[in-house]
This record gives structure tokens, sequence and C-alpha cells, in this order.
């Protein structure tokens, strides 16, 4: 139940003076609130800059492309012609030049009643240059000398959507601070201005530096979200240890066969992991655990080596992969090394049908499999397992907590280990996996030829065509790498389906398709078929993205790679380079390259760590992009900004952490002021543990 202090926050903006039903779908579409956008939505949507009503200056001052309040004298109007689609033109001056202001559609009447010729008027908006003379289209503000001395000096400007203005924004803000009032304070230490006072402050600035990111009022709301996130995560940690684990000790008999049977000697990074994982397993508290490795890095293997140590104690594992391609691409790497070891290994997707799943399941529940590899389909009702003791979850940020949390139900206290293949700012590793420990694996295994990283513009595409001809005539394989899976009416990408049909005129049935609106079937079908050499050149979208792994292909041509994320682009890099075969990665851009998206081209070509451009991919695109979170469901942040307020992370994970360890069950006053941040920030979960008890 969420206490009545906070009823004025989570009233419908429709309850606000002005927002009635028509009003209300556009502030919906603005706030992400399709079905009934809420008074609190209203205030956590912060100005994107502000006004400066102070500085006036005088015509041959002015900057152009510059937000100004100029004080003009109108000269005279020129109305649009009938049938013309110019503008409606009213020409003014000062002591120091001339300004014509416009208006499209304008009428007549309206306007000579709001700019009379001969009057003097305060006109506020952005002055651009039109054939040399400074022009001003459709002013946010027309005022006289009374109206003047009623505007802020200083004004926030928002965000809009089509169907708002500016007016509509802070008359509902104003509306919404009224009716909301301060709240118990859950900061410790006192801060000097409470969050309804913060809020205040952000929306009805003094000064320009009260309505920005840097100041201290702001600081203060991205503090508290902050806050929020670091104490659910602490919470569920909390809950999640609370349970006492279950110890898992292994006597190595299976681990040691399974590393005479590789190829290659551990790491120094993959000792140091599975040193910590085998403490964690054979101690009493839960583990959960994060395994950040970069490309390459041989996560499966740990996660092997893992699951091994639980079957030397009798128990099963399940490794859980977001998609049927990794999921198989796992079992690929494991099957050989669990026969060497004598481990048995089983697969389980939504593919498995009829008899042969039904046998599955019967042989999973009797123990008869050691470890299971899958997809969702592993925490579906009906599968059971004799004695689960660890969950390895596979790019996690594909899946939400609740998904981890339902695998890790399967069994009594298991063991989760998290891995990623996508390399986590410090900033991001907190945010999102702040109740988790966390192992890196930054070597690459032995042997491993650097790939070279060349950009093209995308006018040389028949030299890239032609040298791929050549590679292919001398036994090589490529990857052809697209954004998009067809053309449509919205999109000037490259589209697979397209491009793959293009290449099929040169290179005929050597080429393949593989995208992620293909059946599993033909995926496998066209993976095996690359893999096997029965085609030389495959033609894909961003599903080999990760964990495909066929050592022969040599060169991946990544069209479009201006609309690539630096992490995305460094993973599909890593496709490359992993036989004997020195690699190239060729990115095509179309011109002109913006300057995000040059820097990010010229990280890549200048590294191959990927722990050093996801720190760069942070840093150019923000924390929502990095982890494909915008599109993944994870809580991305409102007000808080990691480039800004990333060193405010370690202060409220401290904060959290000693809260939970005095008041775990947030049961003292300042637990109770902390489950209303909770509930402003909808770490709901968090709340519902606390009275799950």
């Amino acid at each position: 139940m969420r206490p009545d202090i906070l009823n004025p926050y989570f009233a419908a903006i429709t309850d606000l003076t002005g927002i009635g039903p028509k009003l209300a779908r556009p502030f919906e579409r603005l706030l992400g609130r399709e079905g009934g956008a809420r008074v609190l939505d209203l205030l956590l949507h912060l100005p994107a800059s502000t006004i400066d009503r102070r500085s006036r200056p005088t015509l041959s001052q002015v900057v152009p492309d510059t937000v100004v309040t100029l004080e003009v004298r109108v000269d005279r109007h020129a109305p649009t012609p009938r049938g013309s689609r110019a503008p409606y033109r009213i020409y003014a001056h000062d002591e120091t030049g001339d300004i014509v202001i416009t208006y499209f559609k304008g009428d007549r009447n309206w306007l000579e009643r709001l700019l009379p010729v001969g009057e003097t008027r305060w006109i506020s908006g952005t002055v651009t240059l039109y054939d040399g003379i400074p022009q001003m289209s459709h002013p946010d503000r027309v005022v006289d000398e009374a109206g003047l001395a009623k505007l802020p000096p200083i004004e926030p400007v928002y965000p809009l959507v089509e169907g708002l203005g500016q007016g509509h924004l802070r008359r509902a803000i104003e509306a919404a601070l009224t009716r909301t009032g301060e709240l118990p304070e859950w900061q410790a230490g006192a801060p000097a201005t409470g969050f309804h006072a913060a809020l205040f402050q952000v929306h009805q600035p003094r000064e320009t530096a009260d309505a920005s990111p840097l100041g201290p009022a702001w600081k203060r709301l991205a503090y508290d979200e902050l806050l929020a996130g670091q104490l659910a995560l602490a919470l569920v940690r909390g809950r999640t240890v609370k349970d006492a684990g279950r110890p898992s000790t292994g006597d190595g008999h299976v681990a040691r066969r399974i590393e005479a049977a590789l190829p290659f000697t551990l790491t120094r990074s993959q000792v140091a992991a599975l040193e910590a994982i085998r403490a964690d397993l054979a101690s009493h508290d839960r583990m959960l655990r994060l395994l950040q490795g970069d490309v390459g890095s041989g996560k499966t293997v740990v996660a092997l080596l893992a699951a091994a140590t639980v079957v030397e104690a009798g128990r099963q594992a399940a490794l859980m992969a977001p998609t049927e391609i990794l999921a198989r691409q796992h079992l690929k790497t494991i099957a050989p090394l669990a026969q060497a070891a004598g481990l048995r290994v089983a697969l389980l997707t939504g593919r498995e049908k009829g008899r042969a799943r039904a046998d599955l399941l019967a042989a999973l529940e009797a123990g008869e499999i050691d470890l299971v590899v899958g997809t969702h389909a592993l925490f579906q009702e009906g599968v059971a397992f004799r004695d689960l003791a660890l969950a390895i979850v596979d790019e996690q940020h594909r899946f939400g907590v609740h998904q981890r949390l339902a695998l890790a139900a399967k069994g009594a206290a298991v063991d989760v280990l998290v891995m990623t293949a996508t390399p986590i700012p410090r900033t991001l590793v907190l945010t999102y996996f702040g109740d988790m420990d966390s192992s890196e694996l930054r070597e690459k295994p032995a042997g491993r030829k650097p790939i070279d990283t060349r950009a093209l513009p995308t006018e040389r595409i028949d030299e890239v065509v032609a040298s791929l001809g050549r590679a292919m005539a001398e036994g090589r394989r490529a990857y052809w790498i697209c954004p998009t899976v067809e053309e449509s009416e919205n999109s000037d990408l490259a589209a697979a389906e397209a491009r793959y049909e293009d290449l099929r005129q040169y290179f005929g049935e050597r080429v393949g398709l593989v995208h992620g609106r293909m059946k599993g079937a033909q995926k496998d079908a066209a993976m095996a078929a690359f893999a096997a050499g029965e085609t030389q050149l495959l033609v894909a979208t961003t599903v080999v993205e990760v964990g495909v792994d066929v050592p022969e292909a040599s060169i991946i041509v990544i069209e479009h790679a201006e609309r690539f994320g630096l992490a995305q682009l460094h993973q599909l890099r890593g496709r490359v380079g992993r036989g004997d075969v020195a690699s190239t990665c060729l990115l095509l851009y179309r011109r002109p390259l913006g300057e995000i998206a040059r820097q990010r081209i010229e990280a890549l070509r200048a590294s191959e760590d990927g722990f050093f451009l996801a720190e760069e991919d942070l840093r150019l695109r923000g924390e929502g992009d990095v982890l494909g979170t915008r599109q993944s469901g994870f809580p991305g942040f409102r007000l808080a900004q990691l480039d800004i307020h990333g060193d405010l992370l370690v202060a409220a994970r401290a904060e959290a952490l000693e809260m939970v360890r005095t008041d775990p069950d947030l049961a003292g006053p300042r637990g109770a002021a902390l489950r209303l941040l909770l509930h402003i920030f909808e770490r709901d979960v968090a709340v519902k543990l606390l009275g799950a008890g």
C-alpha cells in the first residue's frame, strides 16, 4: 500500500486545472505514460535549458541563433497575400537596427492587436539571420511594459511533443508544485534543500544554475534517484543472501579432466575468477556474482568449470542464454569438453517438442542430466530439477531480474552466476549489478592476433566487394553486417535482405543470410552452412553480435557503422580474430560523419580493450544505450546523468548498504521516509520484498 502522504504526487494530471482529456493525450506521450500520466511524472520532467531574460541586447548586439529579449518599436504589417504560403511579416526597429517578426498562418486581426503599429513591445525568441536581416519567427513572448514586469527573469525551457507548447508545460508544472508538498527527509545528514524544495528550485529558477544538472537542486534529485536504485538492489541482495546458502564443494576430478581437454591453459584472470566462484560456492551465503569478460576472453569455460564444482558435489547446474543461437553456441563449446570429463549435458529451448522434450524433462528431474543449457524455456512451468545448485545467466541485461529469480527458484538456495560479454563501465556495474560481487576477464587466450580495423565511406563499397571477391577466392570467410532486416518507409538503412540479394549477383550461392525474423531452424541452417564453409559470406543483422564462433571467419564488414554504439561495434568485431589467420574489420560509414560517430570509429580503430571502449561508449552515448537498456526494460534514469552525477553513485551505494545493515526492514522513522523514496522512483519490487518479509 502506498502511504497517503504520496497521494497528491500520484494523482492523475487531469486533476490539475486546465488539463482536460484532449490535452492529456500529448502530455501522456511526452511523459511516456500512455493511459494515465501522474502529477509526479510532470514534476520529474526537468528543463532542457533556460531563457535568461535579464540579458536585453540591442539589435546590433544580437548573436544569431540565440534566444534574446528585445525592446522594439513596430513600424508596419505586411499580411500574407491571399493564396500565398509566405509568412505574415511585421517590420520593427530599435535605435541600432531593423528586425522582421514572422508568423506562418498568422491571423491579421489578432496580430494587429498584439503588435500595434507605432507602439513599443518586448519580444522574446530565437533570432536568426535571413538575407542578412535579423528575423524572429513566432516569438515565445510579446508583451508591453506591464507584461514585462510580470515575466520571470529566468524561465525554464522543456522538451516537448506535438500538441504542447512551453506555456502548457509551465502552467501545468506550476499547478503540480502548488498541489504537492514537502516530504519527510530520507537522506542522511539532513541536506539544506528538501525534495519538494529542490523540484521547486529547478522548475522556478532564480539563477540559470538552479535548472542545470550541475546545480545543487538537480544534484539533490539525482542523488535521490541513485539512492532509490542502490537501496532496492541492497534490499534484493539482503533478502537473497539472507536465505542461507547450501555449500557445494567438489574434489576437482571433473574440473581436472576439463582442463586437460582444453587446447590452451587458463589465463590469470580466468584462474582468479574461478577461485572467487569456488569460494562463493563453498560458503554458507548464496552466491550472486557478475562475470564480465571481454570478447573472446573465455567466459563459457569458466562457467563450465564452475558447473563442474557443483556436479562433483552431486548436484546440477543450468546455463540460460537469451537466444537460441547463443544457447546452441554454448553447447557447441561445452559438448566436447563435457564428453571428455564424463559430464552429462543437454539442450532445452522452445524447439524441443513432444516425446523428446518429455524424456529430457524426466531425465532432468531424475538427476540424469548434470548441466542443462537453454533459453528462457528453462524457467517455465513443468521444468523441474532433482537438485539445482548453480544458475548461470548469460547476457543478464537481455533478461529482467524477475527471470533471473525465476530460474534461481527452481532449486533450494541456488547460487547465481551472471555473465556478460559486454564489458560494463564501473558506474553501470554499481547501477545495474550493485547487488552482486564482480569478477573481470581482461586477458585474451594466447595466440589471438590483433584485428586490422579500417574505416571507409560507403561510396567505396565497390572496392570492398572487389576485395572480398579476392579474399573468397583464397578460401577466406567473411561476415557482412547490416542494421535492419527490410526496407521501410522511414528507414534509409541498408537492409539485410536487399544487401543479400545484391551480393548474390556477384558471388551466387556462396552468400548466406541470417536475421532475427527467421525461424530457429532456418537460422541454425544458415549458421551451420557458414561454419562448414558451404557459404563463404554471411550477410547478417546483429543476431551474430554475441557468442557466434566461427574461427575460420577472418573478415567482417559493418555497413552504416555510424549507426552502431561503440560497445556493439566492438562485439561485432569480436566475431573475427578467433583463428590463426590475420583478420580485418571494415567500417563502412555514410558521409557526412557526425562528431560522436567520428569519435566512436576513431576509438574502435585505436583500441581492442573492451573495458576502455565501454567507458568511452558511456562518455559518448549515455548509460541507457550502453547496455541496450532503453530497449530491454532496464530502469533507466529520469534525472541522474551518469556522466555528470556518476560520482554520487559510490556515496549512494554506501548509504544504502549502511541503511540495510542497521534497519533491514526499513521499520524506523528514516526507514519509513526511504519507503516513500522507493515508491517515488518506482523501485516497487523492493517495497514488495519488504512486505513479503
